[in-house]
């Protein structure tokens, strides 16, 4: 007789934990435990859940599991920016970085191993998709780090086009926003996008959350050239899509701009830049490129990021220009799974 395969409990939300519970004649307030048990005890065996019936926790061990993730390369940084490398089950890496910022620790997280978005100025698309992650996958980066340091806010800005793997960022969102589970607010929750417009309505519809729109440049000419999503979703449409986007009152969106040297960092583009955002509500994050090796963009002058910061806020718009963190560690997203990547082939090669 063939054994059926576990179900990983981590991929489920409250509402599928209450199903899959009510399914073996249990007690629907019973996944309220689990859940507790999971994430906000961190419990990683059914043995740790006393309050659960023995006979119901042996029940649970033949039929469910509890995935778990080991960072198994740490890095601080100076600044006190710390990147995680996780290993998972199937031999593939994914990243997640910390960025301390006065107290309110804010987690980066992954949610895909590699991207297929080729955004021309991103090492992560260099490496192309191999999959998405499942919702567990996503929840454990949290789970390992909170063991490590206190998380105050999520980010998905990590390797990955999180809208591109909307069937577990959903259920992820959901268990870190669930007053039974992580217990984040959603006001303390982002999840970032390229700009793929139908997914933002997608996500609009299923849950509460922020969200980050990487425009990145301010004709569609110069975004076709960095950013391939553009030839499907042009500028016009992305600015619709903003606009269409349901925002609990005093919210805004994110706008991510990623200034890169003689190509988007004019007064031209700042003045555009103001007419797109005025038409929904938002703030601008000024993201300064960090160069990495293989990639022809050069990171602008400290004159043209004061120049186009100061447009914007003469303007009265809403703006942040991001200091580069992590510089002595492989900070920038993908950079230390690239170097293990390339050092296992080195040592593949010599072996």
């Amino acid at each position: 007789m063939q054994q059926t395969e576990k179900i990983d409990i981590k991929n489920l939300t409250l509402a599928d934990l209450e199903g899959f519970i009510a399914g073996m004649g249990k007690e629907r307030f019973r996944a309220k435990q689990i859940f507790k048990w999971l994430y906000q005890c961190d419990a990683r065996s059914f043995d740790e859940m006393t309050n659960v019936s023995k006979e119901f926790r042996a029940r649970l061990e033949e039929t469910a599991c509890i995935s778990n993730l080991v960072p198994e390369v740490i890095e601080a940084s100076d600044d006190g920016t710390k990147k995680y490398l996780f290993r998972l089950a199937d031999g593939n890496a994914v990243e997640s970085v910390l960025i301390p910022d006065e107290g309110r620790n804010t987690l980066c997280i992954s949610s895909q191993v590699g991207c297929a978005m080729g955004c021309a100025f991103c090492l992560t698309g260099t490496f192309g998709l191999t999959r998405d992650l499942t919702p567990a996958e996503i929840v454990n980066q949290v789970c390992a780090v909170q063991r490590d340091e206190p998380v105050r806010n999520i980010v998905f800005m990590g390797m990955g086009e999180p809208l591109a793997n909307l069937k577990a960022v959903v259920p992820a969102v959901k268990i870190l926003t669930d007053p039974d589970g992580f217990q984040f607010s959603n006001r303390k929750v982002t999840v970032s996008t390229s700009g793929l417009v139908p997914e933002m309505a997608e996500l609009g519809r299923a849950t509460v959350v922020n969200l980050a729109v990487s425009f990145n440049a301010t004709t569609d000419e110069v975004r076709q050239k960095i950013m391939p999503v553009n030839r499907a979703y042009p500028l016009k449409e992305l600015v619709q899509a903003c606009r269409n986007f349901p925002l609990p009152s005093r919210r805004w969106i994110t706008v991510e701009y990623v200034m890169i040297r003689d190509l988007n960092d004019t007064l031209e583009d700042a003045k555009r830049l103001v007419r797109m955002t005025s038409l929904f509500p938002s703030k601008v994050n000024l993201i300064p490129f960090n160069e990495h090796e293989g990639c022809e963009f050069k990171a602008p002058t400290q004159e043209s990021i004061d120049r186009f910061h100061k447009f914007l806020l003469d303007k009265h718009v809403t703006v942040i220009t991001r200091s580069s963190r992590g510089g002595d560690i492989s900070a920038a997203c993908g950079q230390l799974k690239g170097k293990l990547d390339e050092q296992q082939r080195r040592e593949s090669a010599q072996g």
